[in-house]
């Protein structure tokens, strides 16, 4: 597990290993399996919250609910100084779910998830028509071989 500031300790690891796998269970059987007091897991979980290790809870579900979209990866280069007026344009796209700057040939990179490749293919041609898109170069993912990023994604 990568160090994150905040975690004091191996039993702050531990701790943490069993919220990721049941966020669910009760302080007592988290003290149980730990084997330490109700009170001591209760603090420890309330300072880790409090220090941001802890951000929160959430829902895993039995299923992606985008399993049979289409997903791509979308490469932009952008003409210079129209980073922003780009970026503004990208968030009127809700298929668009992430946007990050990268160093290198393109300036963007995107993550797109439509309902089937044909709306793909119009988004596609909608960014391209934004100003300051010089260049585009859209990469379809086909199949999911590894993603550890489910669980793991801040909001």
């Amino acid at each position: 597990m990568p160090r994150l500031t905040g975690i004091r300790d191996e039993l702050d690891r531990q701790l943490i290993a069993l919220l990721q796998t049941n966020a669910r269970q009760s302080t007592m059987t988290l003290a149980k399996r730990l084997r330490l007091a109700r009170s001591t897991v209760h603090e420890r979980i309330r300072r880790l919250e409090r220090d941001g290790v802890i951000r929160g809870y959430g829902v895993l579900l039995g299923s992606d609910p985008y399993e049979n979209h289409t997903q791509a990866v979308i490469l932009l280069a952008l003409a210079q100084r129209q980073q922003r007026q780009v970026i503004d344009r990208i968030k009127l796209l809700p298929e668009i779910k992430l946007c990050a700057t990268i160093g290198g040939e393109f300036d963007l990179i995107l993550l797109a998830i439509t309902p089937q490749l044909e709306d793909l293919d119009a988004l596609l041609e909608e960014i391209q028509k934004i100003p300051g898109v010089e260049r585009c170069r859209p990469l379809v993912l086909l199949a999911e071989k590894l993603n550890r990023l489910t669980a793991a994604t801040p909001n």
